[in-house]
């Protein structure tokens, strides 16, 4: 008997440290610095960073300076890309794009989830305003480059795996209604905490991200000129935002741990050089900013050189660059002096010359301030007096445009490649492109990802060979897709 119970207790003995151990294995074999569960106060920042260093600071923007001829393409694929040769209408181009929106876009929705009605942080009203936000921010940069893009079928992994396009029209209604959203939550009471130093923007303010959504309505309203002008909206709307640029959405780079992408765009490759197209209107102008703008390479020595845009030669080293790709140059996600000159341009657009003129003067007084330009107010308004009005009194729209075009160099290309698309649509043909190949191949729109052009046939066949990057207008500049 004994005996028998001596094994009975062993085997029990036994079966428990088996079980000790299995709940100590599990235990050890999770992967503490790769959690499945987060809260949505870390998720949010690291959206933020995305937005800011891979979508407004990404190959979008870095294309687009060429395509403005803000810079030149002078090696590797920026050369390819100023002469039209295989870059534009590659599905490689803008790959990184294309998966860090859709990256971006997924935590988003998680966040967005979290914080609603029956998801595990409801009630987190701010943080769900701000994902809403940057949410119409990250699906607004994607369509606006590609026109159609998968959205309501997207972001279902292992659900959907071939979504379908959803037509920008559609796409459009839908940042406006998130940014709705995002207003309304911001103004609610909450209970949760305020995100403070998790917000790389605003630091918790809910204020100032409510001014942030009204500022993107007034982009994004104005975008829709060509199919729905709303230009008393466009105002009234830029007067919810920034009163000034203290006040603007920029992401900050301490030159340390982080740093500025064009930057580090220069440092990693060196692919672009001081644009003649640029410097032509700068000239002309008598702009004090192009003694600011633009150095010699550091490799060449002597003075500037700047490079025929289209017509350069491949080369490193010898023609200028930019001068304001400083270490700690922020991004801008939308500036204060944009704000100014969407509202001097609704002016001028609804007959109202003299509050034009006077939201003018804001938009380039602010602009020369910007923190790697460092001019004064009092030279911009000594410019403005001498030089800028007379180019407005005669011809209004064209110097505001091109005025916005100046003060958008470098960090702000995306913004002034969507407005020239519009312009050209609207039969305003006010802003000067100097690249001889734009006759037959001004890239009006940014090819799909490889990455969904070789997995989803919907993308692919809207893709082809590419060469529709030449041929189709994205819907709000009067295209079809």
């Amino acid at each position: 008997m004994r005996k028998v119970l001596y094994i009975l207790f062993t085997a029990v003995l036994a079966l428990s440290l088996w079980s000790c151990s299995e709940s100590i294995m599990d235990e050890i074999n999770k992967n503490v610095n790769d959690p499945t569960e987060m809260t949505s106060d870390l998720i949010i920042t690291d959206a933020m960073t995305t937005s800011a260093f891979s979508v407004a600071g990404g190959d979008f923007a870095f294309y687009a300076s060429i395509y403005i001829e803000h810079n030149a393409g002078t090696w590797g694929q920026f050369y390819n890309a100023d002469i039209r040769s295989s870059q534009p209408s590659s599905s490689t181009t803008y790959n990184n794009t294309w998966n860090a929106i859709y990256a971006n876009l997924y935590p988003l929705k998680i966040v967005r989830d979290k914080c609603s009605e029956g998801g595990s942080e409801a009630g987190n009203y701010h943080t769900l305003g701000i994902a809403e936000i940057l949410i119409a921010y990250n699906l607004a940069s994607l369509t606006d480059a590609m026109g159609d893009v998968p959205w309501s079928e997207a972001l279902k992994p292992g659900v959907v795996f071939t979504p379908v396009l959803d037509k920008q029209e559609d796409i459009y209604d839908e940042i406006f209604e998130l940014l709705d959203d995002a207003i309304a939550n911001l103004g609610k009471a909450t209970i949760f905490p305020s995100l403070g130093g998790q917000d790389l923007i605003y630091g918790g303010d809910t204020d100032l991200w409510t001014k942030f959504a009204y500022g993107l309505k007034a982009r994004y309203k104005m975008r829709l000129s060509l199919k729905a002008p709303a230009y008393a909206d466009v105002i009234t709307l830029a007067n919810q935002s920034f009163a000034s640029s203290d006040e603007q959405a920029q992401f900050n780079y301490n030159g340390n741990t982080s740093q500025s992408p064009y930057y580090s765009m220069f440092q990693d490759r060196d692919y672009y050089s001081a644009s003649q197209s640029l410097h032509t209107k700068l000239t002309a102008r008598s702009d004090p900013r192009d003694a600011v703008f633009f150095m010699p390479h550091p490799n060449a020595g002597g003075g500037l050189v700047f490079a025929p845009n289209g017509t350069a030669n491949q080369v490193q080293g010898f023609y200028s660059i930019s001068a304001i790709s400083t270490i700690t140059a922020p991004t801008y996600l939308l500036s204060y002096h944009e704000l100014e000159f969407l509202k001097a341009e609704a002016y001028v657009r609804s007959g109202n010359l003299a509050l034009a003129d006077t939201a003018l003067r804001k938009g380039v007084t602010a602009a020369f301030q910007k923190v790697n330009i460092g001019l004064t107010a009092a030279q911009a308004v000594s410019y403005f007096n001498s030089s800028v009005r007379p180019r407005f009194t005669a011809n209004p729209l064209s110097e505001v445009m091109n005025q916005k075009y100046i003060a958008f160099y470098e960090e702000e290309a995306l913004e002034a490649y969507n407005d020239y698309r519009r312009l050209k649509a609207m039969g305003n043909n006010v802003i000067q492109l100097d690249n001889p190949l734009n006759t037959n191949r001004f890239p009006l729109r940014c090819s799909y990802g490889s990455s969904d052009v070789t997995t989803n046939a919907n993308i692919r066949e809207a893709y082809g060979d590419g060469m529709y990057v030449y041929t189709d207008n994205v819907w709000w500049a009067g295209g079809t897709r």
